[in-house]
């Protein structure tokens, strides 16, 4: 399946939209990530821990954004885009989103 972070593609023409395709995933961090966390905001850094949670949200929340085009029958999704927002104290959603098409 096409994934553009534009409106069109090049070479196409959008036949018909078929709505929002949407993945998600809420992700909790882990205790020692936390810890790592405290240690790095005295020391400075990137926290290992916390970027490698974050890569595996993207990438399950995008799966399950095509998986969800597919259902609509989609041929490509235009438009998308990330999202991130705390739930609660420790976790953490991950959205994907994008519109759902068919193409000419």
């Amino acid at each position: 399946m096409k994934v553009v972070t534009i409106e069109t593609i090049s070479g196409k023409t959008i036949k018909e939209s078929l709505g929002i395709a949407q993945g998600s995933v809420v992700m909790a961090k882990h205790l020692g990530s936390d810890f790592a966390a405290g240690l790095r905001n005295i020391v400075g850094g990137e926290v290992k821990g916390y970027t490698d949670m974050m890569e595996k949200a993207r990438r399950q929340a995008f799966e399950r954004m095509v998986v969800d085009a597919e259902k609509k029958g989609a041929d490509a999704i235009v438009g998308m885009r990330y999202v991130s927002s705390t739930i609660m104290g420790g976790a953490s959603e991950m959205l994907a989103f994008g519109t759902a098409v068919k193409l000419k």
